[in-house]
């Protein structure tokens, strides 16, 4: 169980949001932490903290406003820490080459994949042809419905039909190196993990996992080790005190080190 660390910016600034509160009329999200300093700022703290694997998200769709400024943040984080953070937000087969140029260990890609509702196999193809398996993470960030989780495209506004499971987790791991998962409805509310997600996240062995939404106390941590059986990586937004939040870095990490 290692930690991860998250960069995410929104409408050029580095930002904690809740995850649901997206909007792309006004540019619009419900904010928990607006920063005053950059990207590289924080890209060059987890590099020299050593802590790798973490993410860069872009939280403005390509093509609006605040993508461009939101894109010259992400690489000079990039610039800061090469090779230590992955990069997503709007990637494609296009675009995917210039971040993984620009020092990003790995692209993080949802809605180019999970179009029109279903997994577009040509697309995933279309990825590992431009930047290869060993650099594509798939985020397969996910809202409850019914008694399910449904992986959400478009800011994690749009539902797919595709469906958080154990089969889906083996089925797609052979087109990508690791996942990436934000628990959606609770994301950026800091009031517990989402316990059926973990559950059926802990059931799958195999490619690294990164779980991100509500953790916000060390009880979250604990339990997102037992029920995750101590396979899934964890990222903190908005409880962590980088962010304006209680719970302190240096103890998540020591938490986590004494779990490993």
């Amino acid at each position: 169980m290692k930690f991860r660390p998250c960069i995410d910016i929104h409408n050029g600034q580095v930002k904690q949001i809740v995850g649901g509160s997206l909007v792309d009329q006004g540019n619009q999200a419900k904010e928990n932490f607006v920063s005053k300093q950059d990207a590289g700022f924080y890209a060059r703290f987890y590099r020299e903290k050593g802590l790798t694997g973490g993410h860069i998200i872009l939280l403005n769709p390509v093509g609006t406003t605040y993508y461009e400024a939101d894109r010259k943040q992400a690489l000079l984080a990039l610039q800061e820490y090469p090779q230590g953070m992955q990069v997503g937000g709007g990637i494609t087969s296009e675009s995917a080459k210039e971040f993984i140029e620009a020092g990003a260990s790995h692209v993080i890609v949802t809605s180019y994949v999970f179009c029109d509702g279903k997994i577009n196999f040509e697309n995933i193809e279309k990825l590992i042809q431009a930047v290869g398996k060993e650099h594509l993470v798939l985020d397969l960030s996910c809202r409850k419905k019914g008694e399910d989780y449904f992986i959400v495209t478009n800011r994690w506004q749009k539902f797919t039909d595709v469906r958080v499971t154990k089969k889906v987790l083996e089925e797609l791991a052979g087109y990508c190196d690791e996942f990436m998962i934000h628990a959606v409805d609770v994301e950026g509310k800091a009031h517990g993990i989402e316990e059926p997600l973990v559950k059926v996240l802990g059931e799958y062995q195999g490619i690294p996992i990164t779980y991100a939404g509500g953790v916000g106390s060390f009880a979250d941590l604990e339990k997102l080790k037992q029920l995750g059986k101590g396979k899934l990586d964890v990222t903190i937004g908005s409880a962590l005190d980088l962010f304006g939040g209680e719970l302190k870095l240096e103890q998540v990490l020591k938490f986590l080190n004494n779990t490993n």
